[in-house]
């Protein structure tokens, strides 16, 4: 004989999210995640931040129909009395099956093997210039053939990020480590770790990372009430330092965006020596030592301070790019303050993204994000496969009176220039006193 099935309440599950004592709902189904937190191959964030509400998009979002059956070891017996999904929840979880049904998820075509011949050719290119030639020019040319080496690498860590891009795990982990770590100086983990929480806190000023920028940036005046970052966990404070700075954000924009890089090494380092825990540490580690072996040898190999000066400062201007790109898609948009929840998954993505317009040919150059809006609700998506399902994107949005946003290159630089600036001059209101506090506190606000 079954017994019978123990249901709970919504607010009855808002009860269970904090360490240690972590459940979510999928499907109506209550599940305690309380230990699987420390081995989510996701990071902990993505848990935390959903526990004690239903995920079931977030999870449709994230993980290949082969997940489910892993589910039961993890189900506490409880069902949700209440549980409902929408209409728009229920249109594009129909949609994520008509994709997998289609193949769309496992077909990804030749671009890694491209890019990654690419990304030879740059390197090539430019270490022969450094090496075999004495024109300033040459070496000029060089250091910007290394910032869209930075780039086109940034694209496949990306990638590999969200979904498998090699033949094997083993071979994605090699092409992760290469790509990030070696080429680029990047961890990898720290990225999966920064951009796993982005998506599921998508444009939350104080659960997503990527709007987290204080002292430099600050995207909305909510900010300006030293809000707590629940990734960093830590204070944002906006004090003199920050309100002089943010005053003047739309003008250091993209001097800043040229010396970005500069913070994601900063950040790799600090959580490769930090107590958190990072999968592979070792492998991590090594792989970061080797780009910092080889790029400042490259570097030295130039004939004088001023030509590695210049080598350095091409290298980060023309990457740079990469930076205002991953800006463009969200400064602009709609922003919350909060945790993000797992019923209005659809809706958030939406409202949180903005695509950038332009032609195939012109993919490349993108590395799949100008289709921002596609890539936030189906990340697992080959880039590739992003221009083919973005009809059906735009006809799922318009059905369910959802904004479907996009933009030339050129007019989204302008909306986050604008954005930037109406929060700049709202910084400049001298009339409010702003606390007191240490400069190194204000410049590690951020990380």
């Amino acid at each position: 004989m079954t017994e019978p099935k123990r249901y709970i309440t919504s607010e009855e599950l808002k009860n269970h999210k904090k360490s240690g004592d972590l459940w979510i709902s999928i499907q109506g189904k209550v599940y305690d995640v309380s230990e699987w937190v420390n081995h989510h191959p996701g990071g902990e964030h993505p848990l935390l931040n959903l526990a004690g509400q239903d995920a079931t998009d977030a999870f449709v979002a994230y993980h290949p129909g082969t997940a489910w059956q892993y589910l039961d070891k993890f189900f506490n017996g409880f069902y949700l009395e209440d549980y409902s999904v929408s209409d728009a929840s229920k249109d594009y979880r129909m949609l994520v099956y008509e994709f997998s049904k289609m193949g769309l998820f496992d077909k990804k075509g030749h671009t890694t093997f491209f890019t990654m011949c690419f990304i030879g050719i740059l390197f090539a290119l430019s270490v022969y210039g450094v090496l075999f030639c004495e024109s300033t020019w040459v070496h000029l040319i060089s250091g910007g053939l290394m910032g869209f080496l930075w780039i086109q690498s940034g694209w496949l860590g990306h990638d590999s990020g969200h979904y498998q891009i090699m033949l094997t795990p083993r071979l994605n982990r090699f092409a992760q480590v290469l790509t990030g770590n070696c080429l680029a100086g990047i961890s990898i983990e720290w990225w999966k770790w920064n951009h796993n929480s982005h998506h599921i806190a998508c444009n939350s000023l104080d659960y997503d990372p990527d709007l987290q920028h204080m002292p430099f940036f600050a995207v909305s005046s909510k900010l300006f009430s030293s809000i707590t970052s629940y990734f960093y966990d830590r204070k944002m404070d906006f004090d003199s330092f920050a309100r002089f700075f943010v005053s003047n954000q739309h003008f250091t924009f993209y001097p800043v965006m040229c010396l970005a890089r500069l913070n994601l090494w900063a950040q790799s380092l600090i959580l490769l020596f930090s107590n958190r825990k990072v999968h592979n540490r070792i492998q991590e580690f090594v792989g970061v030592l080797i780009f910092w072996i080889w790029y400042p040898l490259l570097v030295s190999c130039l004939p004088n301070w001023g030509e590695k000066v210049m080598f350095v400062m091409a290298s980060f201007t023309v990457s740079g790019i990469q930076h205002v790109q991953f800006c463009l898609n969200h400064f602009s948009s709609s922003v919350y303050v909060g945790p993000p929840k797992g019923n209005d998954w659809f809706e958030k993505q939406t409202n949180g993204t903005l695509g950038i317009e332009c032609s195939s040919w012109m993919d490349w150059f993108h590395g799949g994000l100008q289709f921002q809006v596609e890539h936030h609700l189906f990340p697992r998506l080959p880039r590739r496969q992003l221009r083919k399902v973005s009809p059906f994107v735009k006809e799922l949005c318009k059905k369910h009176g959802l904004p479907y946003n996009c933009a030339s290159f050129w007019e989204a630089n302008v909306m986050t220039v604008r954005t930037l600036k109406n929060a700049a001059l709202q910084a400049r209101d001298f009339t409010k006193p702003v606390p007191r506090n240490l400069v190194w506190e204000a410049v590690n606000t951020h990380g």
